[in-house]
């Protein structure tokens, strides 16, 4: 009881503390700044809402560049009168002074127009075709003309989609625009961000995501009158989900044919013209702006999109101004959290405040205010198991030797060849009772399974696990992790999740900073986990059925890691079949799953070979000392 009622009073005074920061913010904001409300005007004529807010002192002929965030999800609280309790990522950017803007993008909430979800970009030379990046041009150039004290410059910020937003403002951008960050930016919804991973659709999100934000708008409206989220009848996702049956059991009962977007999920199962025209990256050229990409190493939502946008970038821009930031973050806790653990997992440092402090306003200040200095390496990574910030001149680093982690019989791991051939393990999985995503029950996906034990899964006999010997050296991983598999499967079609997992030693004296009474002995930490839907193995264009029972390579990549596995740890690799219900069930045969029914999935015979010859391994990014 006496513990019970520490933890009350602990949540008292946590909850009261922050009351009293928001209200000390909100203050602030008010005392220091004017906020006007504006129709803009775009170059169709569609004019969209934009909130500004304007340092009382520019009155004082003391000039000030804009800090723009564009958003979809809305620049509440609406009303001259109503004001953000705070104005940037953090109170370090507030108290700094910008011009902020917020502007609900076109067709959202108060702003005029049709929105539509990742709006392709169109380079017509028409006076009056617009998209993402004529819209945030336009912007600009009303700022500029409008906002009086201005000091000429510009720059670009943004969360998720909000990162979306920011890296579509890098085509043919205005040049007033210096300084543009994407952070967690979604980049492509087919390949690895939200929607789809390999090919896979992310059913938890997609869904949850669209049921209330996929609802049409007819008119401008205030978010007070617009959809509620979606109230799920049982508390149990994985209940929730598998009692539906099926995607298509899904939308019939659900949605019916009023959301748009998951409409265009069921018309376009494959990486067609309608994604493609989706592909931003394609479009990253002749960038003129500075860029910091930011993005997590466990965001649950838009992992891959910071290293997508960079790399696109890097390649088609040889010249660009363009750096990385990546951490050990989830989905925006470089400025939603200290950064100091999540999850299970200790960094030993406030990876958030040194980012904040080092990186993000440094470099707004110098290249929109001229101020300070900043030189930022090419990459500023901050490796998980060492728990240190390391700089490289690229990304990933030139200093990298690719070495290959053989699967062997027993399950074991191995920087050796197995000496056998024709070796293989064989297991069946069952599409009706799937691999779960996380031990326990969740009402919804939570965030830290991008980190979580995964021995609940290394007990089940449909996943697959293989293990080092106790490592005698560390062994830093830094860059994408290839899966080289040798497979094969009775039905026509399969879904291949691999995990890289860290575990601890049995005699560690580590315990968990979510729980104190948790201690770290056997932990098995998720490093990195990605699906490929097998039928995209050679093609996400052109899908192709298994030949049942045949063996078949299956190469995939997983997205980047920033990891070093310490002396005294193993490295385990799980592979199995599904995920459920974070990736929808693969039914196991080949066909269009957007229209699977509750009969079609079947139960497969698969196998996993490994040899000297021709079997199956990862490819790692290992660091040279």
């Amino acid at each position: 009881m006496k513990r019970i009622l520490t933890l009350l009073l602990l949540v008292s005074c946590f909850f009261a503390e922050f009351t009293f920061a928001q209200q000390t913010d909100s203050a602030y904001v008010r005392n220091r700044y004017t906020k006007i409300e504006r129709l803009i005007p775009m170059r169709d004529g569609t004019k969209l809402f934009t909130s500004i807010y304007i340092p009382k002192d520019i009155a004082a002929s003391k000039k000030y560049p804009f800090l723009i965030n564009r958003t979809p999800y809305t620049v509440r609280p609406y009303g001259e009168n109503q004001y953000k309790t705070s104005l940037g990522g953090y109170p370090a950017v507030m108290r700094d002074g910008f011009i902020f803007v917020y502007q609900d993008v076109r067709g959202r909430w108060m702003s005029e127009g049709n929105f539509e979800d990742i709006r392709p970009t169109n380079l017509g030379k028409g006076k009056k075709d617009i998209d993402e990046s004529t819209d945030t041009y336009d912007t600009i150039d009303w700022l500029l003309k409008n906002i009086k004290n201005n000091n000429g410059k510009a720059g670009i910020y943004g969360i998720s989609y909000p990162g979306f937003y920011s890296t579509t403002s890098l085509v043919k951008s205005h040049p007033a625009l210096k300084a543009v960050s994407p952070q967690a930016p979604v980049t492509d919804w087919f390949i690895g961000d939200d929607f789809h991973h390999g090919g896979a659709l992310f059913l938890m999100d997609a869904f949850k995501f669209m049921t209330s934000f996929g609802v049409p708008r007819p008119q401008p409206i205030t978010p007070d009158k617009g959809p509620k989220p979606f109230q799920f009848p049982i508390k149990d996702n994985y209940r929730f989900y598998l009692e539906a049956g099926s995607v298509k059991n899904l939308k019939e009962k659900y949605m019916g044919d009023s959301i748009k977007f998951w409409n265009n999920l069921f018309k376009h199962p494959n990486l067609d013209t309608f994604w493609q025209a989706r592909q931003i990256v394609r479009h990253l050229k002749d960038v003129k702006p500075a860029v910091m990409t930011v993005g997590g190493f466990f965001d649950a939502e838009d992992a891959y999109g910071a290293f997508a946008t960079y790399k696109a970038i890097e390649k088609q821009n040889p010249k660009a101004n363009n750096i990385l930031v990546a951490g050990p973050w989830y989905h925006g806790g470089w400025v939603r959290g200290k950064g100091d653990s999540f999850g299970d997992i200790n960094f030993g440092t406030a990876t958030s405040t040194y980012y904040q402090e080092n990186l993000e306003l440094p470099f707004f200040k110098y290249y929109l205010k001229g101020e300070g200095t900043f030189d930022a390496a090419e990459a500023n990574i901050f490796l998980t198991g060492s728990n240190q910030w390391k700089n490289f001149n690229t990304w990933p680093p030139q200093d990298v030797e690719l070495k290959s982690l053989y699967f062997h019989p027993n399950g074991k791991l191995s920087f050796t060849k197995p000496n056998t051939n024709n070796s293989f393990d064989e297991y069946v999985s069952d599409p009706n009772a799937p691999v779960p995503y996380q031990d326990g029950i969740q009402a919804n996906r939570t965030r830290e399974y991008m980190i979580d034990d995964q021995r609940f899964a290394a007990r089940r006999p449909d996943v697959k696990t293989y293990q080092t010997d106790v490592l005698t050296e560390d062994i830093t991983l830094t860059g994408p992790v290839l899966a080289n598999l040798l497979v094969s499967t009775s039905g026509t079609d399969a879904d291949y999740v691999v995990k890289l997992i860290d575990v601890y030693p049995e005699d560690t004296k580590e315990i968990s900073p979510a729980d104190q009474n948790k201690m770290m002995a056997d932990y098995q930490m998720l490093v990195r986990g990605e699906i490929l839907r097998g039928k995209y193995r050679n093609s996400f264009e052109k899908p192709e059925a298994f030949v049942p029972n045949e063996a078949t390579k299956v190469k995939y990549a997983l997205p980047d890691v920033g990891h070093t596995f310490k002396k005294g740890h193993r490295i385990m690799v799980q592979v199995q079949h599904s995920w459920f219900p974070l990736a929808d069930r693969n039914p196991q045969k080949f066909m269009n799953i957007y229209e699977a029914k509750p009969s079609d999935f079947q139960k497969a015979t698969h196998r996993i070979y490994h040899g000297e010859a021709d079997g199956s391994f990862l490819s790692l990014p290992v660091l040279k000392p």
